[in-house]
C-alpha cells in the first residue's frame, strides 16, 4: 500500500502526526484509522463476491483488476491465442513512415527501388501511385473560371 514512501517522507509523517494529535490522542487515532480500513476493505470484498456470485460461473476466472484499460490492453496484446506477437514483431513502424514519406514526396524507397527496377522498364511506374501534386497547365483558349459574386 505504502510502496513509494521512503524512510524520510515516513518519519516526517510520523512526527506531524505527534504534533497534530498530540501523543495522548495518536494511539486512539491510529485504532480508529486502522479499524476504518478494515471496514473499507471488508466491504469491497463483500461487493467483490456478491458481483462474482451474480455474474454467474461463466465468469468465474473475471478479475476486477481487468477492469483498468491499461492492463485489459496488456492482457489482450500478450495473449498468445490471437497472434499478435507475429504481427508486433513483424511490424516496423520506422520503415511503413519511410516508405509513407517516400511515397508522398515521389521518391522511390529503398525496398521498393530494386523491385521497380527488375520489373521493366516499360515507363511505367511499377505498379505504384504517383502522388505527387503537380501543377495543372490549362490551355491557351481556357479562361479561368469567373465568378460574378466575388467582384
Amino acid at each position: 500500500m505504502f510502496n513509494d514512501i521512503g524512510a524520510l517522507e515516513l518519519v516526517t509523517l510520523v512526527v506531524l502526526a505527534v504534533l497534530v494529535f498530540g501523543p495522548d490522542k495518536l494511539p486512539k487515532v491510529i485504532q480508529d484509522v486502522s479499524r476504518t480500513i478494515r471496514k473499507i476493505r471488508e466491504f469491497s470484498d463483500s461487493a467483490k463476491q456478491d458481483i462474482r456470485q451474480e455474474l454467474g460461473p461463466e465468469f468465474k476466472d473475471f478479475e476486477f483488476e481487468d477492469l483498468n484499460p491499461k492492463t485489459f490492453i496488456r492482457k489482450q496484446l500478450d495473449n498468445d491465442e490471437l497472434g499478435l506477437k507475429e504481427i508486433r514483431n513483424g511490424f516496423d513502424l520506422k520503415k511503413e513512415m519511410a516508405e509513407v514519406t517516400d511515397a508522398v514526396h515521389g521518391r522511390e524507397s529503398d525496398s521498393s527501388s530494386g523491385t521497380s527496377s527488375s520489373s521493366g522498364s516499360s515507363g511505367s511506374t511499377g505498379g505504384r501511385i504517383d502522388m505527387s501534386k503537380k501543377p495543372e497547365t490549362p490551355a491557351r483558349d481556357d479562361r479561368p473560371p469567373f465568378d460574378a459574386d466575388a467582384t
